[in-house]
């Protein structure tokens, strides 16, 4: 059916107000699992130092009467520490932007500012969770290098005695024995190597590898609960004990049918560990996390700087500077190389 001749049809009409929604939808994630779950803490140096220190190891201890006994060798506490970290992002806006009404923001500096804070955040998750190693960088004057903080996988296990577990699930388990108190503590992960991963193609991922891993740090007289893993390894883990998982419901009146195909909780002979799925974290690997033993400790909180004005505009940086601190690193562990 035709429309009428002449009738007027908002196609050709002019002065239509525009319909632009004040509210700005961003789905990007902003959920970081590492950073919520550990500490907070602060530092007074660019280098930030702390100790640990073990029990000798149980055995049998019978004396003989009267004896006048010679003093026992000990070990003195390690020292460890980490380097902080700069992460910043600037925004410039000119005097213009900053003063036209756009839609959704009553500030258009404000909230570029407010994403780079955001945006920092997921840029710390994703750092701290990879392989770096600790470094003191170096000033601009030679070849300038940022200082960079010794991530959760430097504190992790090398194939040195006095290490934490960790296994790699494509080639043999490698894993140290921690030293108990007799002379000097032997070499730990200490944020300054990173153990690779195996060079046989990934494998899937099984409970037995689970329980190799939590087992070892129970022997070390860890007691982590957390499982850190990407979304696919969370789904093989989900599906580590078999079939599906089903609560079905017979359909009467209302009732609906469910399927639960989910693990969330793992409970082993060594702890139970909920599973943890993170975007950020890096892929073919399970974290295997004690958040007690962790801290992000913070030289400069997150602040906002403005910079020198050099024009009609405005410039301001968001900025951070913050290092891990890795409290006792044999409480936790790392499968890798599995899918």
């Amino acid at each position: 059916m035709a429309a009428t001749a002449n009738t007027r049809e908002t196609y050709g009409a002019v002065g239509i107000r525009e319909d632009l929604s004040n509210i700005i939808y961003n789905i990007s994630p902003m959920d970081t699992p590492f950073m919520n779950g550990v500490g907070k803490g602060s530092c007074d140096n660019t280098y930030f130092e702390w100790q640990t220190d073990e029990l000798a190891a149980a055995a049998a201890n019978r004396q003989v009467e009267g004896d006048n006994p010679d003093p026992i060798a000990v070990a003195e506490p390690r020292r460890l520490g980490n380097y902080t970290q700069i992460s910043y992002k600037t925004v410039m806006t000119s005097g213009t932007a900053e003063a036209v009404d756009f839609a959704g923001r009553k500030s258009s500096q404000a909230y570029q500012l407010a994403k780079r804070a955001k945006e920092i955040k997921r840029d710390m998750e994703k750092m701290l969770l990879d392989d770096t190693v600790r470094s003191a960088g170096a000033a601009i004057g030679g070849p300038a290098a940022a200082r960079a903080t010794g991530a959760f996988n430097s504190w992790i296990g090398t194939t040195a005695a006095g290490t934490s577990p960790i296994l790699d699930g494509g080639a043999s388990p490698v894993v140290g024995l921690v030293n108990n108190g007799t002379g000097s503590p032997a070499p730990g992960p200490d944020g300054t190597t990173v153990a690779a991963a195996g060079t046989t193609p990934t494998v899937t991922l099984t409970l037995a590898m689970i329980n190799e891993v939590v087992s070892r740090i129970w022997d070390l007289g860890g007691t982590p609960d957390v499982m850190m893993c990407s979304g696919a390894l969370k789904q093989t883990i989900s599906s580590l004990g078999g079939s599906v998982v089903a609560d079905l419901q017979k359909n009467v009146g209302d009732g609906q049918a469910t399927a639960v195909n989910a693990v969330d909780v793992l409970v082993t002979d060594f702890g139970t560990f909920k599973i943890v799925p993170n975007r950020f974290c890096l892929a073919n690997r399970v974290y295997v996390i004690d958040y007690d033993l962790w801290s992000v400790d913070y030289l400069r909180p997150f602040k906002t700087e403005t910079l020198s004005k050099t024009g009609d505009n405005i410039k301001q940086m968001m900025l951070a500077e913050y290092g891990l601190r890795a409290k006792n690193g044999n409480g936790n562990g790392i499968i890798k190389n599995v899918k």
